[in-house]
């Protein structure tokens, strides 16, 4: 009825209501920054891939390949490493590298790009290897 007072178990009951709506949209939040920014699935090379010339990436660095899904490193000796930088975690594409540092934007897992190891949680599984070579100047990544 219109101006009747609501009894404390019906205040409760929309509070309870309201909640339930706030939380439903946090997690619909939370969802949205588990799920690579292109709206798919992050995926690593699943063939051999060009990555253009072997020079980019620097001694004792690395170079981030973000539409490829790799980061590839170049120790002193001139060897090369190459991961996927789609997080172990939950799948996200791995946008950023500091030095040799990579960090997922997701949720803040860390890896050494040399290595592949996880540096900072919660990923817990080091990124997968994939093999690099320099020939004829070029780079080439493959699985």
């Amino acid at each position: 009825m219109p101006g009747t007072p609501l009894s404390s178990s019906a205040r409760l009951s929309r509070r309870t209501a309201l909640r339930g709506v706030a939380v439903a949209g946090t997690v619909g939040l939370g969802l949205t920054a588990c799920s690579p920014e292109d709206g798919g699935s992050a995926a690593a090379p699943s063939k051999p891939v060009d990555l253009g010339s072997a020079e980019d990436v620097p001694k004792g660095g690395a170079k981030l390949y973000n539409d490829d899904n790799v980061v590839v490193s170049r120790a002193e000796d001139g060897t090369y490493k190459a991961f996927s930088t789609v997080c172990t975690h939950a799948g996200c594409p791995i946008r950023m590298l500091k030095g040799t540092e990579l960090t997922c934007n997701c949720h803040g897992s860390k890896f050494d790009a040399t290595t592949g190891e996880v540096l900072h949680a919660p990923a817990t599984v080091p990124l997968t290897e994939l093999k690099a070579k320099a020939e004829g100047g070029k780079l080439i990544v493959s699985p």
